[in-house]
């Protein structure tokens, strides 16, 4: 038997579907082991032995790793199959070092999509572990330990915030220097003059765009005003042009681009993008068995197979015609691009979305439709249009519309990214037309937008901070840590988030550095390419950083408590804004010596509008501690009824009656699905199994 180690489960059946009787193919579920918290300050780092690591096994792994000693004693050859990156690596050399394998000898698996014919192809060109990207990764690892535990400790104890860390703080920087752009941004006025004519039986607004010779630049009503006194009642055409555009369509997805466009096209969050695209690449179900159905999803390539290359380009040709199809794009560089991986393309140009609709749900199908498109795109035609620019003239002011017809749709033809639309116009030179509106506006300059989710993935690869692998990660700590919220789709530093940038920016200035954020982030990259040492790389980080550390330590003080203006009733001290766990509340500044707390009057709940079946009360919605909503009846604690929420309910659920005490029975929801309870719970403690019906034609 031949033991295969990969990190998830759903990967491990993907694998072991392709492989043979004689492969056990298991999963490590992630990282079996991480640095210690233990040793001077809990580092799990001996700083005075030249940083020597101390590695413990996650508790968690305990039976895994168990399970996978005693699997590996039993095998003939252990091969390792984990990510092809850092963490990959790093993961690989860890259970080769708890495994007791032999690590110039262990077989090392390395593919970029899981098909079948990638994996057969690896096992017959097996590698070794790299262990360049091992100590590339522990580099990483250590450095992010000790600072991160340091400040985190520091900001902790001064101004109560949670943590604080090389790159999510750089982030929340940036976030915040954005807020102060904001606050500080000052409307300018401006004013336009609109006018309209009928074409065609409808209004076709005119742009201004020269009077008396000049650039139009209007700041006060009574300039708008002044250019419609000296209009006339119509307008002339007084020239047609006609110009040709070419839009090219944009390189394939890597993984910024891909979470940016998730989000703005299909309005998914970062997290949600990274979790679909990690299910197309492990496997899903198709009729010849698990089948990953994209390449490896963390990357900054573009770069395109030139397997996939031909293959696509045969499509394009044989499905639109040769003059669709134009070539492979020029790979492009970004800022500290490692350019390891291949892009984020479908694994196979035969599996197009149609085909693939059936076998995927709602939010996968979109996703991958989105990467199969942009990459066969990539490689199609320019799209060309006719722009007719024209204008028309009215005493001194001169006027202009365009219209655009669509000569050849080249890439577009797909009709997924559509940068413009049809808009035909047929104008002849001295054509007439009276003016069917004349009015002036009032316009102000607009402050810079917030940050969306995007804007953060392409704010952070353009800073060259963080890697693809920590994008969606970073922006979940900083809404983990409420360092920001997101309200309607944007980014915004809350009161701690604002505090704790404000206090690092002062006090470590070099750390929140986006220079040397990036720079570090290039140097671990040179590890990994052999261009420098990892020893010197963290001695380099750490000496710097300890001795400014041990200065503001010093001089760091305690935040102010911000006051409310009320005196405590009980001691006379200040009461001052406090931050607990469930957010901010009024206190007193004197404590622990006076424990008083503002009590906030509690909301009435909402009713929903129904009657508690139990007791006859209104039903209301409440939230429990973990901040879910449910429905109960008002007259808790009195009456417990209890119910799923009303959008969770399913409605053709059939009535039942408990059979212990004769309380009406109600769905309720737990992690493992829909069960019945009794409606007298905790007073009866029945419950049943509930079965959804089966309609003749479907199956279970």
């Amino acid at each position: 038997m031949k033991l295969v180690i990969v990190e998830s489960p759903t990967k491990s059946k993907t694998i072991g579907h392709y492989l043979g009787s004689e492969y056990e193919v298991k999963a490590s579920v992630g990282h079996i082991r991480d640095l210690a918290i233990c040793g001077k300050e809990g580092l799990g780092v001996d700083v005075n032995d030249n940083f020597k690591p101390t590695y413990k096994v996650d508790p968690k792994k305990t039976a895994v790793v168990k399970e996978l000693k005693a699997l590996a004693k039993k095998a003939d050859e252990v091969i390792l199959a984990t990510d092809p990156d850092r963490e990959g690596e790093a993961i690989a050399w860890h259970l080769v070092d708890v495994l007791g394998l032999p690590i110039e000898t262990t077989k090392r698996l390395e593919f970029h999509e899981i098909t079948k014919d990638s994996i057969l192809d690896a096992l017959k060109h097996p590698t070794t572990l790299n262990m360049k990207e091992v100590h590339s990764q522990e580099a990483r690892r250590i450095i992010d330990r000790i600072l991160g535990f340091k400040l985190s400790k520091l900001l902790q104890s001064k101004i109560k915030s949670r943590s604080a860390g090389r790159v999510q703080s750089v982030t929340l920087m940036l976030l915040n220097e954005r807020e102060k752009e904001i606050a500080a941004f000052v409307p300018v006025e401006s004013w336009t003059v609109d006018l309209s004519i009928i074409y065609k039986n409808n209004e076709l607004p005119l742009n201004l765009v020269s009077y008396k010779g000049n650039k139009v630049e209007l700041k006060t009503e009574k300039e708008a005003q002044d250019v419609i006194a000296t209009l006339g009642k119509s307008a002339f055409v007084s020239s047609i042009q006609d110009s040709k555009k070419v839009i090219a369509s944009k390189e394939p997805f890597r993984t910024s681009t891909l979470e940016q466009d998730a989000y703005s096209k299909l309005h998914f969050k970062t997290k949600e993008t990274a979790f679909l695209a990690q299910k197309l690449y492990e496997g899903i179900e198709l009729p010849e068995g698990l089948t990953g159905l994209i390449t490896y999803m963390r990357t900054d390539s573009t770069r395109i197979s030139d397997t996939y290359a031909n293959a696509a380009k045969d499509y394009i040709i044989s499905t639109y015609g040769e003059k669709y199809y134009k070539g492979v794009h020029a790979s492009k560089s970004v800022k500290g691009q490692q350019d390891a991986h291949e892009c984020i393309r479908p694994t196979s140009i035969d599996r197009t979305p149609e085909k693939m609709k059936s076998f995927l749900d709602d939010k996968s199908f979109k996703l991958y439709q989105l990467i199969y498109n942009r990459t066969l795109a990539s490689m199609m035609s320019d799209k060309i249009m006719n722009i007719t620019t024209v204008k028309l003239n009215s005493n001194e002011a001169v006027f202009e519309t365009k219209g655009s017809v669509v000569l050849f749709p080249g890439y577009d033809i797909l009709k997924f990214d559509e940068l413009e639309t049809e808009s035909s116009i047929n104008f002849k030179t001295n054509e007439i037309f009276d003016f069917s509106k004349i009015s002036c506006s009032q316009h102000f300059t607009k402050p810079p937008l917030r940050y969306t989710e995007g804007g953060v993935v392409k704010l952070m690869e353009d800073n060259g901070i963080g890697r693809p692998s920590t994008y969606s990660a970073t922006i979940q700590t900083l809404l983990k840590r409420k360092y920001v919220v997101s309200e309607k789709g944007s980014l915004i530093p809350t009161d701690q988030g604002k505090l704790t940038s404000t206090v690092l920016v002062k006090y470590f200035p070099d750390l929140m550095n986006v220079g040397y954020t990036a720079d570090m982030e290039l140097n671990l990259d040179k590890i990994q390419d052999g261009e420098i040492d990892e020893l010197k790389v963290i001695s380099d980080f750490y000496y710097p950083f300890v001795e400014h550390f041990n200065e503001v330590k010093k001089e760091m003080y305690p935040e102010e408590e911000k006051t409310t203006g009320n005196i405590c009733p009980n001691c006379g001290s200040p009461l001052v804004i406090k931050h607990g766990r469930f957010g901010d509340f009024e206190a007193c500044s004197n404590y622990p010596k006076c424990k008083y707390i503002v009590k906030k009057a509690k909301e009435p709940a909402k009713e929903v509008g129904r009657n508690c079946p139990t007791c006859g009360s209104p039903l209301v919605y409440r939230v429990n501690k973990k901040g879910d909503t449910f429905i109960g009846c008002s007259n808790f604690p009195k009456c417990r009824y209890i119910e799923v929420k009303e959008d969770e309910v399913i409605t053709n659920a059939p009535k039942k009656v408990c059979p212990d005490c004769g309380h009406d029975l109600v769905l309720r929801k737990s992690k493992k699905g829909y069960f019945y309870g009794c409606s007298n719970f905790p007073k009866c403690k029945h419950i049943e199994a509930y079965t959804p019906e089966v309609k003749d034609g479907e199956s279970k």
